[in-house]
């Protein structure tokens, strides 16, 4: 699979590049960024795939994460895509909200029209970027692990549960624990997967947990201040699903801090030191 270079800029010794591909997935051009620490020569890395939350591109976290630093020290190699399919004749939500549609794909594969054509984020996601970060940069791919922000960590977490012996790390700032259960999650699956709500469960990280699925263990941090923690996060109801299941959960709650990259830079270190111990044990 090819693949067309944006930008390239040197980052604490290694490289961070943006770069755009044509995807057979979503049937659009995709954009995500990867940070390659130095290395080297012939050495394959552990990688970190970031998703992103909602009205977010690949920019949000590459500009704003303060990774990078962390990333050259732990020799992490850290992969960031869109939120969704864009471009000319990519439907978005028709009443132009933020929180469906563009910038909004919620990681699942769509089955409803217009949608079904291009938004196709979770086979983007868990098939079809990793498999071409893999021709292209040095990837260890029996080292990768998943994070993610707010609907990345709802895509995050569903993603460690369906494919359990890929990733061995998983972590989430803020995230839709429970899409079924709240306004962003019913309007994007029942938009993206129509009514039948037995299809829902496959993308609900608590009804995954309620359903068998299992993972090592999960970090979690959620701002006490964060506009959105009771309407849309509702971190509680994972806490009870894992220790239901026995799945072990770290659950942080940080005083003060909200929804915002401020929140998410702050604890990132802590995050990239977790998945590396993981990774690399």
């Amino acid at each position: 699979m090819s693949m067309q270079t944006v930008s390239v800029n040197r980052s604490h010794g290694g490289t961070q590049g943006v770069y755009r591909h044509a995807s057979l997935q979503t049937n659009t051009d995709m954009t995500f960024s990867v940070y390659v620490p130095a290395h080297r020569e012939g050495t394959k890395l552990p990688v970190v795939t970031y998703l992103s939350g909602l009205t977010c591109t690949h920019a949000n976290v590459t500009e704003k994460g303060e990774f990078r630093s962390a990333c050259a020290e732990l020799g992490l190699i850290f992969v960031a895509p869109d939120t969704s399919p864009r471009g000319e004749g990519v439907p978005g939500d028709p009443a132009n909200a933020y929180d469906f549609g563009l910038g909004a794909g919620f990681y699942v594969d769509a089955t409803q029209a217009p949608f079904d054509r291009n938004y196709r984020m979770w086979s983007y996601v868990t098939d079809e970027l990793p498999k071409l970060v893999a021709d292209h940069f040095p990837v260890d791919p029996n080292r990768q692990s998943i994070m993610g922000h707010s609907m990345g960590g709802h895509g995050a977490l569903t993603v460690a549960l369906r494919h359990p012996a890929r990733y061995r790390a998983a972590s989430a700032f803020a995230p839709i624990v429970a899409p079924s259960f709240v306004p962003w999650g019913i309007k994007a699956l029942g938009g993206y997967l129509g009514n039948n709500k037995d299809a829902w469960r496959k993308h609900d990280t608590v009804a995954l947990i309620e359903d068998g699925a299992k993972f090592a263990e999960f970090l979690v941090d959620c701002g006490d201040a964060d506009q959105f923690l009771t309407g849309q996060l509702k971190p509680e109801l994972l806490q009870a699903a894992c220790e239901k299941a026995a799945i072990p959960l770290t659950l942080r709650r940080q005083s003060g801090y909200d929804h915002s990259y401020y929140f998410i830079s702050t604890f990132m270190a802590d995050h990239l030191r977790w998945h590396a111990q993981r990774l690399k044990a």
